[in-house]
């Protein structure tokens, strides 16, 4: 199996890890770039399993990434219709 940026996956990540790594983002939000907040993990983890879930919550809008490079959480489904009408905010690779 490949990513999207074409390398191949060692191991895919569990559903407990992709869970910790959302919660553990959403206390911390905007405070971490990428790879300070993979040292900050409470659980340790490889490095390319990690950027796979990043790689996930970017594709399903549950994360961006600031000009800053700092990643923030912004998945709160009660406003998800009006965040979505607003395409200005989403990313759109070329």
């Amino acid at each position: 199996m490949q990513t999207t940026k074409g390398e191949k996956v060692l191991r895919f990540p569990r559903l407990d890890t992709i869970l910790m790594v959302e919660k553990f983002i959403q206390k911390n939000d905007g405070e971490f770039k990428k790879k300070a907040l993979w040292e900050k993990l409470p659980k340790k983890m490889m490095y390319q399993t990690y950027c796979l879930i990043i790689d996930y919550l970017l594709y399903s809008r549950k994360i961006s990434i600031d000009s800053e490079r700092k990643i923030g959480w912004i998945f709160y489904p009660k406003n998800e219709t009006e965040v979505s009408s607003k395409r200005y905010l989403f990313w759109r690779p070329t």
